[in-house]
């Protein structure tokens, strides 16, 4: 379905865009036929149709001529260019993308129940726990999430081709990652959403946005009338709140609140939800509160109670959300968490792990190259929450590691925190000093499997380095 190819014309009715199709001077009037939608002059091959989208550094103008000596067929254009191709005028030539590429992939969003997840922290393990559910009530569901690609809401046209190649594969619903950088670039443009999540709200991407206004703004567009009709928002934060407050239509309130805590471990937690006894095999209670959005999106959708409990007791395991890679003698946790919030969330919930006497410690870095507002705050956190505070490299990119730790540095106060800039070494160090009942927690990277050294791709699994030192000092390491 997703590799047929359509009419120029065709695809345009489909998509319903609003378009004036112009002809160059000694073009003739053809309806060429469209081989795939492409938004990258690099990925243009014969029969393309090719969608010049302007941007901060570059604009895709000024690659229409390489695109057609590439073989495109057409281009998408804001304004007529010198080349003899068939070009289609829009208003927005980044609004059109999705719509095309929907269009051209067969419309698989037509037959797919939507559920679009936005907020900081928890989207992916929202998405992913609803796809539990969904499958549990025999409504196979495609998860679209940081897990499975470099970005965390793909490009228009890699997520439409995901979109089909899911409806092919039996999918009738898809649960969608939707981040702030999708929505402003227009990414999920053509999409309607049956459900709309919101986790959480908290400072990140400030060196995309320019303050936490527009960063909520972005945010919000998910549950803009047209683009969904339930929105389920968690309300545990003032943004949650604000944003609730403000939306009209069906709008679906959840709160962490609504679970009542049972029993919980580095690995489980149970809790009641709405009469409900549920056993999730996810340690952490911002993991509980992740549980509830998505038990709350899945009722929205007509889920029933047992389903919901089925889906959620058989969660998959999300690699580096929160994941358990020893838990004795010494619990070692590798997480994701790369914001203040989330950091705090993490720590707050390793504290409880801790047996009385026991100590935490936490190894972590900042990201080189990105919001650089959030380094100080994450290291008052570190300082304020762990009992030993070991500052690292992440991916430091191009900028100094040595300078990022600095930074870190000057907001710890509490403890008197290790620098330690080779990661592996870091790593060691937490674990060589950690007693029977101590709980290590390595932060930042997750379930990368990479390190960004300068122009390096380096191989580094913050997973693997555990289990290999731990193999090395004869602790036993569970097998995953």
């Amino acid at each position: 379905m997703a590799e047929e190819q359509a009419s120029l014309r065709a695809l345009l009715d489909r998509s319903r865009l609003a378009h004036e199709l112009r002809f160059p001077a000694g073009v003739r009037e053809v309806d060429p036929l469209i081989a795939t939608v492409c938004e990258d002059s690099r990925e243009v091959s014969a029969g393309a149709l090719f969608c010049c989208l302007p941007g901060g550094s570059h604009d895709g103008h000024d690659f229409a001529a390489a695109a057609a000596a590439a073989g495109a067929a057409a281009l998408v254009v804001e304004r007529p260019v010198p080349v003899a191709l068939p070009q289609v005028l829009v208003t927005e030539a980044r609004a059109a993308v999705g719509p095309l590429a929907l269009a051209h992939a067969g419309s698989p969003h037509e037959h797919l129940e939507l559920v679009g997840v936005t907020g900081t922290n928890g989207k992916t393990t929202v998405t992913h726990l609803l796809g539990a559910i969904l499958g549990a009530a025999g409504r196979p569901c495609a998860t679209v999430s940081t897990l499975a690609g470099a970005l965390t809401t793909p490009r228009a046209t890699e997520l439409a081709r995901r979109l089909a190649s899911a409806r092919l594969a039996g999918a009738t619903a898809a649960a969608v990652e939707v981040s702030s950088h999708g929505l402003t670039q227009q990414r999920v443009d053509g999409l309607r959403f049956a459900v709309a999540a919101f986790t959480n709200l908290s400072p990140e991407h400030l060196d995309y946005h320019r303050d936490m206004e527009d960063y909520f703004g972005a945010k919000s567009r998910l549950f803009e009338p047209h683009r969904t009709a339930i929105s389920v928002v968690c309300t545990d934060d003032s943004w949650g709140r604000r944003l609730a407050g403000g939306l009209t239509g069906d709008v679906r309130r959840c709160s962490v609140a609504d679970a009542e805590p049972l029993d919980s471990s580095a690995r489980s937690s149970r809790f009641r939800w709405r009469g409900t006894e549920i056993s999730l095999p996810l340690g952490g209670s911002h993991n509980v509160a992740n549980a509830v959005v998505a038990a709350t999106a899945a009722q929205a959708l007509g889920a029933d109670p047992v389903h919901i409990r089925a889906g959620l007791e058989c969660a998959p395991d999300l690699p580096g959300r929160f994941e358990v890679v020893a838990d004795d003698p010494v619990a070692v946790i590798v997480d994701f968490a790369h914001s203040p919030a989330a950091l705090e969330q993490l720590l707050s919930a390793g504290r409880t792990l801790a047996p009385v006497h026991a100590r935490l410690t936490v190894v972590f870095g900042c990201g080189g190259d990105r919001d650089a507002s959030k380094r100080e705050a994450m290291g008052a956190i570190a300082s304020r929450l762990a009992d030993r505070v070991i500052i690292t490299s992440d991916n430091p990119r191009r900028e100094d590691p040595a300078s990022i730790a600095r930074a870190i540095m000057a907001g710890a106060a509490a403890v008197s925190p290790e620098i330690e800039l080779d990661r592996r070494r870091a790593i060691a160090a937490a674990l060589e000093g950690s007693r029977h009942g101590d709980v290590v927690i390595v932060a930042g990277k997750g379930h990368e499997t990479t390190q960004i050294i300068g122009d390096r791709v380096l191989p580094f699994d913050d997973r693997q380095v555990v289990g290999q030192l731990l193999a090395a000092a004869g602790r036993e390491v569970p097998a995953r």
